[in-house]
């Protein structure tokens, strides 16, 4: 009794137990809860992706009518811009980089920073504005855009406006410069962008983000250039998506969409601009997020100037002589000998140095005595004719034909030594009694 007294069952013993038992089915029960949200949530989505396609199917070309519509009206005046007395062009890379680096660090949309550099183009085509004051108006152009484009939790304050201009304006000068710009463009601020254009351009194409992501890194690349101020949005983005696809080896889409249909013009001025990009937008897009198309597009760069100096420092191909076709030929002709490279002129070897007058009457009355002596009539003639070359002597370079000249003339003057000069009369009496 004792025993059993003192081992009774403990009431506790399965407790622990059945404590991990619920505590396992209501995980169990919260993750089914989770995925029939997640999959209601993807049926949702995909309802209204199908919906999206059926609309954007129907009013596609009036989307992009009305686009093209709005993208004439809203474009800058460059002419006016030259003709700003304190802000100048040079000064433009500057202010654009510190807006690139606001629009990076609030994380905005894309399309809010082509609207933002719209609105100050916009405004500094209507208004003269002081040196002091371009970077005033190109933060109120963000403050803007931010605004009317982008999310509200996003939208830069004045505060962080000021501290990131190192407090060189008071907080009421941004909201007047604010109010200005919007009283100066008629609070006309919708504008197409060029990235709106580009999502129109690859609607249809299955996705690919190294493409998209390599077509804004040149389109921002353009926002520097003065050249592409004026340029429709239009044209530059579907440029920009042509060049994009050419540097990433991508397939172009037929000549019947409406991206093929790019100016061929300024896809050549873009590509232009690409050697020297700006640092900040460089930087910008090296990182994952934009699939580092900025390294990309360097390394492409460096094997394009690699392969056209390897084509520059090939020497041409020599063609052989024989394979070379004769001055004047035309249609089939005979066969021509090949060149040959000598030193010896075509006809008789003249002699480099000629005789004197008496050497030569000397020669002359010599001759004449020889004809007498074998019954031959006399000939004079006005000069020694040249020894006809012997078939074989060939003078292969300039010094056996130096050598040959030299023997001849040491021959001719032995001989002058060995029958010395007769007066002139005496000659011409034997010559004369000769002919008799």
């Amino acid at each position: 009794m004792d025993y059993h007294r003192n081992y009774r069952p403990c009431p506790t013993f399965f407790v622990e137990e059945d404590y991990g038992m619920e505590s396992r089915i209501r995980q169990e029960r919260q993750a089914k809860q989770e995925h029939d949200k997640q999959m209601a949530r993807e049926r949702q989505y995909a309802m209204a992706d199908e919906l999206s396609n059926l609309t954007c199917e129907q009013l596609r070309d009036d989307v992009l009518s009305h686009m093209l519509e709005m993208d004439n009206q809203t474009l800058p005046d460059v002419e006016s811009i030259d003709i700003q007395t304190e802000i100048q062009w040079f000064m433009r890379p500057y202010l654009l980089d510190f807006l690139i680096e606001a629009h990076t660090a609030f994380q905005l949309l894309p399309s809010t920073l082509f609207l933002a550099i719209n609105l100050l183009d916009r405004y500094c085509s209507k208004r003269v504005v002081y040196k002091r004051h371009y970077q005033l108006v190109g933060c109120a152009a963000l403050l803007i855009a931010a605004k009317y484009n982008d999310k509200k939790d996003r939208v830069p304050t004045i505060k962080e406006l000021k501290s990131m201009c190192c407090s060189l304006y008071d907080d009421d000068m941004f909201t007047q410069m604010e109010w200005h710009v919007l009283q100066t463009l008629g609070w006309s601020i919708g504008h197409p962008t060029v990235d709106a254009f580009l999502q129109h351009a690859v609607l249809d194409d299955p996705y690919d983000p190294e493409v998209e992501h390599m077509a804004l890194y040149i389109l921002e690349i353009a926002l520097f250039h003065r050249d592409f101020v004026a340029k429709l949005s239009s044209e530059l983005a579907r440029a920009a998506l042509a060049l994009s696809r050419c540097i990433l080896n991508r397939p172009q889409p037929r000549h019947t969409h409406w991206s093929s249909q790019y100016d061929s013009t300024t896809l050549v001025a873009l590509s232009q601009q690409l050697h020297q990009p700006s640092t900040v937008v460089a930087r910008k897009y090296a990182s994952p997020h934009y699939s580092r198309v900025s390294k990309v597009m360097e390394h492409f760069l460096q094997r394009q100037a690699s392969l056209a100096t390897y084509a520059r420092c090939t020497p041409p191909v020599e063609t052989p002589i024989d394979s070379k076709p004769y001055n004047g030929e035309i249609g089939l002709a005979t066969p021509q000998k090949s060149q040959q490279l000598t030193a010896v002129p075509h006809g008789y070897l003249t002699p480099p140095i000629t005789p004197d007058n008496e050497a030569l009457v000397h020669a002359h009355a010599q001759m004449a005595n020889h004809d007498l002596t074998r019954g031959m009539p006399t000939v004079h003639h006005g000069c020694s004719p040249s020894p006809a070359p012997s078939a074989e002597m060939q003078y292969m370079n300039s010094e056996a034909y130096q050598q040959q000249q030299e023997a001849m003339y040491m021959a001719q003057q032995a001989a002058i030594q060995q029958f010395p000069l007769a007066p002139t009369h005496m000659g011409m009496s034997q010559t004369y009694q000769g002919g008799m």
